[in-house]
């Protein structure tokens, strides 16, 4: 008797909402970030100048992070840290590729 085993083409899709979830709390773990530059209330309904934005081709993302840093901090040093949260926070929790995460430091909060 011979066994036949049907090949199944399936393709998992993770929705932009789980990916600006990810990309929400790796960005907010790092020491120096003060907040995002903006509230997110409801992920899926934010149109008008998110603090994070997402363009996805194909199977990889790019992601633009707006966030406010701690005003003792060096901009620099965060921002480097927010591009590698981020990008190795996506790649592990999703599969997915991150080409680049731009970050956009529009404030500074001074305590």
């Amino acid at each position: 008797m011979e066994v036949v085993k049907d090949k199944v083409n399936s393709r998992l899709k993770i929705s932009d909402d789980v990916i600006i979830t990810v990309a929400r709390l790796a960005t907010l773990e790092v020491e120096g970030v003060a907040g995002l530059a903006g509230e997110m209330k409801v992920f899926s309904k934010i149109k008008n100048n998110p603090p994070i934005k997402i363009t996805t081709t194909g199977d990889t993302v790019s992601i633009d992070v707006k966030i406010k840093i701690v005003g003792t901090e060096k901009a620099r040093r965060v921002a480097r840290k927010v591009q590698k949260s981020v990008s190795e926070k996506i790649r592990t929790m999703t599969g997915i590729s991150v080409t680049r995460v731009n970050v956009i430091i529009s404030g500074a909060v001074f305590d």
